[in-house]
């Protein structure tokens, strides 16, 4: 004989099953916002060399308001491969994330949304540039992981700077 499903005893059920009362962040959606990869001196750029090229790694975060819980955050990957004067490939990203961001304290908001979500967002970009690389005839560009922590901090003593 089967049993009837077991009832919650607090007698509140489903009616405040959707209703939230501590902090929450969730991903709504995420996607590339634009990205461009360019190889300009293919196929000369895919020879051999007798030193590995210079890359330089650019990152930025920004943050859009959508509505008073909703935020798009936009995560910014610049990736550039130079042999002397030579652009060896060049690789920009825009990832983007729809985050909704529910009962957080105020001062708390701002370091969720440039830190926390670009965390988030990151592996994804990451992924991106590795296969734009591989697929433009190099060997995957793997990304070290990102301090946003740090990343954060370093903006606001910048900004804290144009103040002063």
């Amino acid at each position: 004989m089967a049993k009837a499903p077991a009832r919650e005893e607090n007698g509140q059920g489903a009616s405040q099953a959707g209703e939230q009362t501590g902090p929450s962040l969730n991903v709504l959606a995420q996607y590339v916002k634009d990205f461009s990869f360019e190889n300009p001196n293919s196929p000369n750029s895919l020879r051999p060399r007798e030193a590995s090229p210079d890359i330089n790694i650019g990152i930025n975060v920004s943050a859009n308001a959508l509505s008073q819980s909703d935020y798009e955050i936009v995560l910014k990957l610049e990736a550039k491969a130079v042999a002397g004067a030579e652009v060896i490939f060049n690789a920009e990203l825009a990832y983007a994330g729809i985050f909704r961001v529910q009962n957080l304290p105020e001062e708390a908001l701002r370091p969720t949304l440039m830190i926390e979500c670009p965390r988030l967002l990151f592996p994804f970009a990451r992924q991106i540039i590795a296969d734009a690389t591989r697929n433009g005839g190099f060997p995957p560009l793997m990304i070290d992981p990102v301090d946003f922590t740090r990343l954060y901090q370093s903006k606001q003593g910048e900004e804290a700077a144009k103040v002063n």
